[in-house]
């Protein structure tokens, strides 16, 4: 009896699936153990906003420049490497809020560190994956975030109860170290690169339409070898990518505002403990999770089938996903209790993710040889998102305490889910406008 051959790209979707999974696990886990440790010592809402930012100022560093070293000496080797410095720093730092330099530090290298993964993982995923399973790929591995973030507001606050915050920073550094591991004994570079400056591999690549003719330079059915010159001017002057752009920032404003602030809303907003709330709280991230699988599924059935245009089928499901998130967002404060607010929270989270099977597939779209480079640049707006969003949230949350001296109301955080509300309106016209599935990058 003759064995299938389990596909190597398929591993390796399932190794950069966990690696999300872990990564977003830190970060959920941070604000679920820095708040604790915070209350308890007595930080206002306006420094715990300044310190949970703090994270997204070096990972916006080094968004482009993850994407340049993963296009130069391979996504591979850089995304274990930045694997490790992150692991590293949360196995030997203190959490202690009133060691504030410190934990900036922290938390500016664990930033720094990450920045580098999401750019590498598209040169990655570039390279080993064929343009009809891109959609479900690149979704199976972003809902990996979701699905660490459920487990870590499933998990973490047990964790916080019984062995204090610090072993959170354990924990996470465990889980680094052991998909470290794993990666280095399974991950390699596709057969076809001779190089890691090798361009994307060319599996069914004759199934992106091109715009103006463009074709590869193909020599005996094989992708060129030949490195190219990065166009920055190109990248940085083209409304496609900055479609990608917009609605990169606005998904990752409405999703970091939501993560870092979520568990303050249900304590001081709705007056409810984390821990009572049991497996419910970590329903918003799983249906992210579900979401997001299920647009790359769709996605990927409407161009293989050729019901909808590579484009069209883009703009469909960003569309959707945006608007219903945005309607879900600004519902938020008006429910009262837990189960209406975590449905609203599920309904918006859920749908974004439907969304980055419109938006986030869309670099390698337009640019599959510099996936990497446009995800960088894409993603450093992301990032400049949790800077903004976070550290503006805890300073108006810090505006309406002093007025109203209590965070009960929902006054109180009407503006906190009003503004990403309407960020998804305006984002999902700019991606219908300006957006295009063609390739447009040699």
């Amino acid at each position: 009896m003759t064995m299938v051959k389990f596909p190597k790209r398929y591993l390796i979707v399932i190794l950069t699936f966990i690696c999300t999974s872990v990564c977003y696990i830190e970060r959920v886990g941070f604000s679920i153990a820095y708040t604790v440790a915070a209350d308890a010592a007595g930080v206002n809402q306006s420094s715990k906003g300044t310190i949970l930012s703090t994270f997204y100022y070096g990972y916006a560093c080094s968004q482009v420049p993850g994407g340049w070293a993963a296009q130069k000496i391979g996504g591979r080797k850089v995304l274990l490497l930045s694997f490790v410095l992150w692991s590293a720093t949360c196995a030997l730092v203190p959490l202690d809020p009133n060691r504030i330099f410190v934990l900036v530090i922290a938390r500016l290298l664990v930033g720094v560190a990450q920045g580098f993964i999401f750019p590498s993982i598209h040169t990655v995923l570039a390279q080993w994956v064929p343009p009809h399973e891109r959609s479900r790929s690149v979704s199976l591995t972003t809902s990996g975030m979701y699905l660490g973030a459920a487990a870590g507001m499933l998990l973490l606050p047990s964790l916080v109860k019984y062995r204090g915050p610090q072993s959170v920073f354990l924990a996470e550094a465990a889980l680094g170290a052991m998909w470290s591991l794993l990666w280095f004994k399974y991950a390699s570079d596709p057969p076809s690169s001779q190089h890691p400056k090798a361009t994307a591999a060319g599996f069914g690549e004759s199934l992106l339409p091109t715009k103006g003719n463009q074709k590869l330079k193909v020599e005996n059915g094989g992708s060129s070898t030949r490195t190219a010159k990065i166009p920055w001017k190109r990248i940085l002057l083209s409304l496609p990518v900055w479609a990608i752009v917009v609605n990169n920032f606005t998904f990752h404003y409405a999703l970091y505002v939501l993560m870092n602030w979520l568990p303050t809303y249900f304590e001081l907003g709705l007056q409810l403990s984390l821990q009572e709330m049991g497996s419910s709280k970590m329903l918003p991230y799983l249906n992210m999770f579900i979401f997001s699988n299920i647009g790359g599924v769709v996605a990927d059935h409407l161009v293989t089938k050729r019901i909808l245009s590579v484009t069209n089928t883009r703009k469909f499901l960003n569309t959707i996903g945006f608007i219903v998130a945005s309607l879900a967002l600004m519902a938020i404060p008006i429910f009262r209790t837990s189960d209406g607010a975590v449905f609203c929270s599920s309904v918006a989270l859920g749908f974004l993710a439907l969304g980055r099977a419109g938006f986030a597939v869309n670099h390698m779209d337009i640019a599959p040889r510099y996936a990497g480079i446009v995800m960088g640049v894409s993603n450093t707006a992301g990032t400049l998102a949790g800077i903004i969003g976070v550290d503006l949230t805890g300073k108006l949350l810090e505006t309406a305490r002093t007025a109203d001296s209590s965070l009960s109301s929902p006054e109180s955080w009407r503006l906190v889910f009003l503004i990403p509300g309407l960020l998804c309106i305006f984002s999902s016209f700019v991606f219908l406008l300006f957006s295009t599935g063609e390739r447009i990058f040699d």
